[in-house]
């Protein structure tokens, strides 16, 4: 969704920055090296106690999940607070705080659930339907930029102390995924926000916060009184920020981190060659993209668009800049949730042109495009989206324009990518990851609601194109719908409109990769959340001998 500072991702687990997040079905780890320890939990029986080292590629800046913004943030909080539900080793519903499957009446608006008898925060209180609803109705009641994620809820009624029942606005096919939401408590919460997001945390995970400083470190112990019936195995973890990737491999290779986030291209082979080593991998739920300015210039025009896909040959700069750390991708859908619903993925990767210099003049000139035109395409602080971006401003060189390609820090550029004016960019290079769900994929990227347009969606798509509006309307009718079939074939429509309009290139999705040392075990990279420390299906422990 991967990757914020405080809008390091705007949008929680949705706008990616620089680092691989958050949906796919039915994928495994892609384990490296010998079998003789590692993350895969088959070396013994599992130790309790030690200190796992964790290097991140940012530092979390907070910790309150009504409010956070950054996947450095999520990655320390997933392991403090816990949801109704969670995700299995794949993408199935598990119920944490909930009892069970949820009730679904009224033609799927009305979701009851109910909570587990025993549950508790790190301070003792009782997790109720009261901490529930405050934390379904926070992000939008506060004004958070988190609102838009809990949009298709109309009220929240706690029928009990135990019993929370939402009622929506319409039937959100996807809405079990909204109930993954993590619960606060709400008496704690409201009294200090402030110490709540930053100095002491209180969640009902089984990890407790203890201390951190900013750019430096996070601390996290055992829950000594953990409710759940699995005690982690570790007493620690603390979580460093080593924003460098050859300095994160280094810190692998000499032990001073036992996992490392995010193996980028360049370092993959040297991480495969640590003997004490191995890669865990998993793609993730994401999506990056070319995308351009639908609002003025001469991208309005697809024909121009269209052009544009003929100077670049994405195939190849995804295979020389991204891959193995990532896969080429042709629809905003993530493989696996293309394939889990059965999407004409064959068809789609026809779409996408070769490159063809020629062709891309003769389209220009059809279109009037000046030849003195001068391009512009804005790139956050990623290495590899700025490749993307050389690609194609290389292409529009080689076609006679002159093009240029300025990186910007994330605040700039998030302020940019969304002006919607010619003289700020003609294009952007961005990423955005989501639940496995293409709703999270099409309806905040090409919506024309308040809550997408001009915030999420920089191209404007639908402004001077009635195909634009008619995708925008489509996506809209397929999260209003309660069917799967009839959501589907929305999908597709609406997908297969996008691709043949361009507002988008698809380029690349992210694997969520990891490098781990061989004294841990049972540590799982996930599509989702983007990995497990203690969960249905793993408990992390370190060899200590």
């Amino acid at each position: 969704m991967t990757d914020k500072h405080k809008r390091y991702s705007v949008r929680r687990r949705r706008l990616l920055k620089g680092v691989a997040v958050v949906g796919t079905v039915g994928l495994t780890g892609c384990l490296g090296g010998d079998g003789d320890g590692g993350s895969d939990g088959d070396t013994g029986t599992p130790q309790k106690g030690g200190k796992l080292q964790f290097a991140q590629v940012k530092s979390p800046v907070e910790f309150d999940p009504v409010v956070l913004n950054d996947v450095p943030s999520d990655e320390v909080v997933m392991q403090v607070f816990e949801g109704l539900y969670e995700y299995d080793e794949e993408t199935g519903h598990v119920p944490t705080l909930a009892t069970g499957e949820p009730t679904v009446e009224r033609d799927g608006t009305r979701w009851i659930v109910e909570l587990v008898e025993n549950a508790t925060f790190h301070n003792g209180d009782p997790v109720t339907a009261t901490d529930v609803k405050h934390s379904f109705n926070a992000p939008a009641a506060e004004e958070t930029e988190n609102a838009n994620e809990v949009v298709m809820i109309d009220s929240i009624e706690t029928v009990d102390e135990k019993t929370v029942q939402f009622d929506l606005k319409y039937p959100f096919g996807a809405f079990q995924h909204t109930l993954h939401r993590n619960i606060v408590p709400k008496a704690v919460r409201e009294k200090d926000k402030d110490a709540f997001n930053t100095k002491q945390p209180v969640g009902s995970g089984p990890f407790e916060f203890d201390d951190w400083q900013e750019g430096n470190f996070v601390r996290l112990v055992r829950h000594e009184d953990y409710w759940g019936e699995t005690e982690p195995n570790l007493d620690e973890i603390e979580f460093v920020p080593v924003e460098e990737a050859t300095t994160r491999v280094t810190t692998l290779r000499n032990g001073e981190n036992d996992i490392i986030k995010e193996i980028p291209p360049q370092q993959w082979g040297t991480v495969e060659g640590i003997d004490s080593a191995e890669i865990d991998a998993v793609p993730g739920t994401g999506y990056f993209y070319l995308a351009f300015n639908c609002n003025e210039g001469p991208t309005t025009d697809p024909n121009v668009r269209e052009a544009i896909d003929h100077v670049v040959d994405m195939d190849q700069a995804v295979s020389n800049f991204i891959e193995p750390t990532g896969v080429r991708q042709y629809s905003p859908l993530p493989k696996a949730t293309a394939d889990a619903w059965e999407m004409p993925i064959d068809k789609w990767k026809q779409i996408p042109h070769d490159k063809n210099i020629d062709k891309a003049k003769q389209l220009f000139d059809e279109a009037g495009v000046d030849s003195n035109y001068s391009w512009k395409i804005v790139v956050p602080p990623d290495d590899k989206r700025e490749q993307i971006g050389v690609s194609v401003s290389n292409g529009l060189q080689e076609a006679g324009f002159d093009a240029t390609v300025q990186r910007l820090d994330w605040g700039a550029f998030l302020d940019t990518y969304v002006t919607g004016n010619e003289s700020d960019y003609n294009m952007y290079t961005l990423g955005w990851s989501g639940t496995p769900d293409p709703d999270a994929f099409t309806y905040y990227l090409f919506g024309r609601t308040d809550d997408t347009l001009g915030v999420t969606n920089g191209t404007y798509w639908g402004n001077n194109s009635d195909a634009g509006k008619t995708a925008a309307e489509t996506f809209v009718n397929a999260r209003e719908s309660k069917n799967r079939e009839e959501r589907r074939q929305f999908y597709i429509d609406g997908i297969t409109t996008m691709l043949e309009e361009r507002p988008h290139l698809p380029a690349y999705n992210l694997k969520n990769s990891y490098g781990i040392r061989n004294n841990v075990n049972d540590f799982t990279s996930h599509p989702v959340d983007p990995f497990s420390i203690l969960s249905s299906y793993n408990n992390t422990w370190l060899d200590q001998q």
